[in-house]
């Protein structure tokens, strides 16, 4: 009997190793570096709720010098971070993405200018500096403009684009009028720089109407063709979901989360707690499932770039319900 007894413990203590052993490995790519724009997936991995889902997931902090897309095209990741433009347009040049979710239900991006320079409305761009991130980043700015009818080569009855680093230097050190920020980042960090709230004018994307989606979760088309992929991405984003929700509800605690991951030291405690209140009110109201409305007004925003748009075409199958239907339902 006690020989049995102790076979059966055996078995149970081998079932329980090879169930602790087959979590499945996901490799998330962020779009930027380690900070509360990616709180959700750093509570979800720090709560437990990859775990529950049966789920080993590796975070790789993104950078300047790291674009998503390359990443996942050469199998560094299974799933990206990335802005909606910058995923259609490599999805135009021949990179199958696939949005599977989206966390982020509104836009934060913004420019953001002196009031100094006088300028009180996109009717006062002409003649002026403006500051564009890109490796990706422009294709919401060069719609907007285009949308305008605003050239972006220079001249008097055009603006001249400034190719901005990922900082405030050229709004700060005047060699452009506006600079693209983000509400969450670095409009906080012009305040920081000591300029008052009052002393600028600022132009969000989402209320010019010209909003472009963010920080959705992409994938490559031919690995939803495997049933286990999908299960796996399905439980990756209820779990990323809760994260981020938990994120919402707490988001000092969040912060602090992130900065326990920051392997860089950069990240100070006030700047995050600061940038996960801003972040929560972007993913508040998503559930995770892309809204197709948004999707659609996405795609007619870059379509409507003129001569050079930022996609040629209507994008057919770049979004899919599948993954989230699964991991709401």
């Amino acid at each position: 009997m006690k020989k049995t007894t102790a076979m059966l413990g055996a078995t149970a203590l081998g079932l329980l190793a090879s169930g602790a052993s087959a979590a499945d490995d996901i490799t998330l790519q962020l779009k930027w570096v380690t900070q509360a724009q990616f709180a959700g997936y750093y509570v979800a991995q720090d709560q437990g709720f990859y775990e529950e889902e049966d789920l080993n997931v590796t975070i790789k902090p993104g950078g300047p010098d790291i674009a998503p897309t390359q990443v996942i095209a050469g199998g560094g990741a299974d799933v990206t971070v990335e802005w909606m433009p910058a995923a259609l347009s490599a999805r135009e040049k021949g990179l199958p993405l696939v949005n599977i979710a989206q966390p982020f239900k509104s836009s934060g991006m913004m420019l953001t200018c002196l009031q100094e320079t006088g300028i009180t409305g996109p009717e006062d761009f002409p003649g002026r500096t403006l500051g564009v991130w890109f490796f990706g980043n422009e294709f919401p700015f060069l719609s907007w403009m285009s949308q305008l009818g605003i050239p972006t080569d220079g001249g008097d009855a055009g603006v001249t684009v400034l190719k901005q680093g990922f900082n405030v230097d050229p709004l700060l050190q005047k060699q452009a009028e506006c600079i693209s920020t983000m509400t969450y980042n670095e409009y906080w960090q012009v305040i920081d720089a000591g300029i008052s709230e009052d002393e600028l004018i600022t132009f969000k994307y989402e209320d010019q109407g010209v909003a472009t989606l963010e920080d959705g979760l992409y994938v490559l088309e031919d690995r939803l063709e495997d049933p286990e992929f999908v299960d796996a991405m399905a439980r990756f984003v209820r779990a990323s979901m809760k994260g981020w929700k938990w994120a919402e509800e707490n988001p000092e605690d969040a912060a602090m989360i992130v900065l326990d991951n920051d392997m860089t030291g950069a990240q100070t405690e006030e700047h995050q707690i600061r940038m996960m209140g801003e972040v929560a009110k972007l993913t508040s109201g998503s559930n995770g499932a892309l809204d197709t409305a948004d999707y659609e007004r996405t795609v007619q925003s870059l379509l409507s770039g003129g001569s050079d748009p930022v996609i040629t075409k209507e994008p057919v199958g770049a979004w899919t319900h599948e993954i989230t239907d699964k991991a709401l339902n």
